[in-house]
């Protein structure tokens, strides 16, 4: 069967997954964004081919009147971060019985964070009989690869991993989640203030679905659900990055001054009832000219295991991820399915 696939956000993340699914033998029956500069431009554009594919980009705000006519398999959604970003967009392809998979990175594992929107994207997809999660690198290089690692574990005590990405090859939402370009004090007004409140306060945020995730977050929750765990305390902590000099910003259209903010740490603390303690931290920044991506994970225990990524390729992973994704979230059980409970995501070489 070959697989057709909407593209919802026509961004650089998009370059990447309509090829990739286009070279896989899928192919792409449709095209959603909000930017004006590109609506009604053939895909091709976006892509950077010569050849038109015949498929028009079309305005967002049209997704209801025309999803279910391109009669897709599955929806790739490449927008935001946050869940009350992207809850109308895969509303949509819910209400429309369109299989989503998504690289918000609150979407992989929202049932710690934003689980009254979760809850309600549940219960329409099964109503429509159709599946919504979310992927990317996070279900690689920070879900799979680390509890492949455990399984190889016989006792596990901790489990630490640090992860840095550019916030530049991502698109303006990323960048702008992770405070890059603010001044000090104005990461302290915007980004911090969830983090600097007692355990009591700091629940109610996460029950109101109020709490501004960051993406070890909903990693963390991850994890324990695949391992069996039950949490029993979870804390995160955001600390701003700097740079000795001046910084261009492609994405923000800015020159980042010296100490200024150019994008944030955030660390998360998972205290369980087995015990097992989760640290992460996830680091995304605008770089400097000497910095590049890394991933680096110790399980601690009997055996201590340590492995180290150096210069992975965030983007290409994330969309390659996305792709080979397709068919478990088209075969996937109806409802929110978060990938902890499908299959390692496996190659495909055709669909």
């Amino acid at each position: 069967m070959k697989i057709k696939v909407v593209q919802i956000g026509c961004g650089k993340m998009s370059v990447y997954t309509m090829r990739y699914v286009l070279e896989k033998g899928g192919e792409i029956v449709g095209a959603y964004d909000v930017n004006p500069k590109i609506i009604g431009k053939d895909i091709a554009k976006v892509m950077g081919s010569k050849k038109n594919l015949g498929v028009v980009i079309e305005d967002v705000k049209n997704i209801r009147a025309t999803l279910k006519s391109h009669k897709p398999n599955v929806a790739i959604v490449t927008t935001m971060s946050l869940m009350s970003d992207v809850y109308d967009t895969l509303l949509a392809c819910a209400e429309n019985g369109v299989n989503a998979i998504t690289t918000c990175e609150e979407a992989f594992y929202p049932w710690n964070s934003s689980e009254k929107l979760t809850k309600k994207l549940d219960k329409v997809a099964k109503e429509h009989n159709c599946t919504i999660c979310g992927s990317g690198y996070q279900d690689f290089a920070w879900g799979n690869l680390i509890t492949s690692m455990t399984g190889a574990t016989h006792k596990v005590t901790k489990i630490k991993g640090k992860s840095s990405y550019n916030v530049e090859d991502y698109g303006i939402a990323l960048a702008q989640v992770h405070g890059a370009g603010l001044s000090l004090k104005e990461f302290d007004k915007t980004i911090v203030p969830a983090n600097k409140v007692d355990e009591k306060i700091f629940a109610e945020l996460v029950k109101k679905g109020e709490l501004l995730p960051s993406y070890m977050w909903t990693v963390n929750g991850w994890l324990c659900s695949q391992m069996g765990l039950h949490v029993t305390k979870q804390t995160q902590t955001c600390v701003p990055h700097t740079y000795k000099t001046d910084l261009k910003s492609s994405t923000l259209g800015i020159t980042i001054p010296k100490g200024y903010a150019t994008g944030m740490s955030a660390i998360v603390t998972t205290e369980t009832k087995e015990g097992i303690t989760i640290e992460s931290e996830c680091i995304g920044k605008v770089y400097g000219p000497d910095e590049c991506d890394m991933n680096e994970w110790t399980i601690y225990g009997e055996p201590t295991t340590n492995v180290v990524m150096t210069r992975p390729q965030t983007v290409e992973l994330t969309c390659g991820t996305i792709v080979n994704r397709l068919p478990d979230v088209i075969n996937a059980p109806a409802g929110y399915f978060t990938t902890e409970k499908m299959e390692r995501s496996h190659y495909h070489i055709h669909f």
